[in-house]
């Protein structure tokens, strides 16, 4: 059996005191822990500080700079001092401060965005409950929560920023990997993956010996045995922090060994990243009645979530009905008009769970006989003067609150697709149905970022589809606000409106 351990550049031509202060890099330090633990404090500790920081100074300016008068520092305080602890503490307890999460390239802003709401929530319906909302003044509250959110992404991403340029393979405070597996494995693992970009020091690998052709498998596990005896007593001289077993899954009977072996080792044991588990983001172990497995993908949204989603789609979609009845009755007038036929367009579209449902619009081109599915395309002669204006503007889609309120769509989702659309990209593209495991939406990420009209080639599809299944993948009611805010001023949300 083969081993290596990975030292500094230039450790063959060292001396022997370099020598030894090359081995005392590789084996642990006792202050790493600490310092790990002390990042994550520190990082907890800028953010319930800047919260704290903003409710203080806006309650400053405000009282000093435009009542003249004292500044309640005591009731300032407390919101702050609640403020900060809700938002910190959920933080603390799913672990967000962690060196490894602060290296990953999750949704930071959008879940501090999240939280700030839930925070802010929270602490009015605390007030409301207590009476003691009236004790903070509403300007310095609005301009606190207003404030209050760049503060929080900005201190989040200066503390990135700060960890992924402290954290490297060289760092004290970097986990120390040791790898174990055949020699096809471990090249495998240095060749799709780069240590600085992970973040971890591989201090090193134990190389299996491959088992001659016509072996038994009393000889194989004899063999196997021995090079993990022999490995096992390298990684209690590392004493790494994690040890990952490189074995294919699929060789079930070495994985078992080697499992049982390192079981051993006070490191923790992690199995094999494959290419299946680098697909996602989110894995975890999960059980299932009396099942286990690894949940590699969870539901669209939770029960919880779903019950978020549709009370805020029919409050809003209710209340832009009534606001833009007005609105809505000018274009269908206007529409009349300028071209025959009805003011409303139906088209039946692929909706949840690719159930066929009927979308509303205003119809903006000219009423022709049924027949083929043919896209609109720029400069179509098919649409109206006033249907060229619609659909630059995105009022066609307007009626389509009305498929709110029915429960066939969300104001944001994935776009829904004319069904013959469906079925052509449905079999071209890897994923495309999963569109259809949210509700379709009036507006989505896609179309505020530009990804909308024509598809010519099925790169185009491929990229709407990408951000489809990211705004599935990342869903909030934040989220769902700040796509809504696009579609109304983004320039990229009218692009390629035609």
């Amino acid at each position: 059996m083969r081993h290596e351990r990975f030292t500094i550049e230039g450790a063959a031509t060292a001396t022997g005191a370099e020598r030894r202060a090359i081995w005392a890099a590789l084996l642990p330090r006792r202050r790493r822990g600490a310092l790990r633990l002390a990042i994550g404090i520190g990082a907890a500790a800028a953010e319930f500080l800047a919260v704290l920081a903003t409710v203080l100074v806006a309650q400053t300016l405000y009282h000093a700079a435009v009542l003249r008068t004292e500044v309640p520092v005591a009731s300032a305080l407390q919101v702050g001092l609640l403020l900060g602890s809700f938002v910190v503490l959920p933080n603390v307890a799913r672990g967000d401060y962690s060196i490894e999460n602060y290296l990953s390239r999750g949704p930071h802003l959008r879940r501090s965005a999240s939280l700030w709401l839930g925070a802010w929530t929270l602490l009015l319906t605390i007030g409301f409950l207590t009476k003691t909302t009236s004790e903070v003044s509403r300007v310095a509250a609005v301009t606190a929560f207003v404030a209050g959110l760049p503060v929080l992404w900005a201190t989040r991403a200066l503390s990135l920023a700060l960890v992924r340029r402290l954290i490297t393979p060289r760092s004290g405070s970097a986990r120390r990997v040791h790898l174990i597996g055949y020699e096809t494995d471990i090249a495998g693992f240095y060749s799709g993956h780069d240590a600085e970009a992970l973040g971890v020091r591989v201090i090193g690998a134990s190389y299996l010996r491959p088992v001659p052709l016509g072996a038994g498998a009393a000889e194989r596990r004899r063999q196997l045995g021995e090079d993990l005896d022999l490995a096992v007593s390298v990684v209690r001289f590392l004493r790494p922090d994690d040890i990952f077993v490189l074995v294919p899954w699929t060789d079930v009977e070495d994985v078992e060994l080697c499992v049982d072996a390192f079981l051993r080792v006070p490191a923790a044991l992690h199995l094999r990243p494959g290419q299946v588990m680098d697909r996602f983001t989110d894995i975890r172990l999960v059980r299932v009645g009396r099942l286990t497995g690894l949940n590699v993908g969870r539901a669209p949204l939770s029960p919880l979530e779903i019950a978020l989603k549709r009370s805020f789609d029919l409050a809003a979609a209710s209340l832009a009905l009534v606001v833009l009845s007005p609105v809505l009755a000018m274009i269908a007038i206007l529409i009349r008009l300028d071209s025959p036929g009805p003011c409303l367009f139906r088209q039946k579209r692929y909706g949840f769970n690719q159930e066929a449902f009927s979308v509303y619009k205003f119809r903006s081109m000219r009423a022709e006989p049924e027949g083929a599915f043919r896209q609109a395309t720029r400069n179509d002669s098919r649409i109206t003067r006033i249907g060229r204006i619609l659909r630059r503007t995105n009022l066609d889609e307007l009626p389509q609150l009305l498929n709110v309120i029915r429960g066939d769509m969300s104001l944001v989702g994935p776009r829904p697709h004319a069904l013959a659309h469906d079925r052509s990209f449905e079999r071209r593209i890897a994923r495309y149905a999963r569109r259809h495991n949210v509700r379709p939406g009036i507006t989505g990420w896609a179309q505020v970022n530009g990804l909308r009209g024509e598809t010519l080639t099925d790169a185009d599809m491929q990229r709407r589809v990408e951000h489809d299944l990211y705004y599935i993948d990342n869903w909030s009611l934040w989220f769902d606000l700040q796509i809504l805010v696009m579609t109304l001023v983004a320039r990229s949300a009218f692009r390629n409106a035609y």
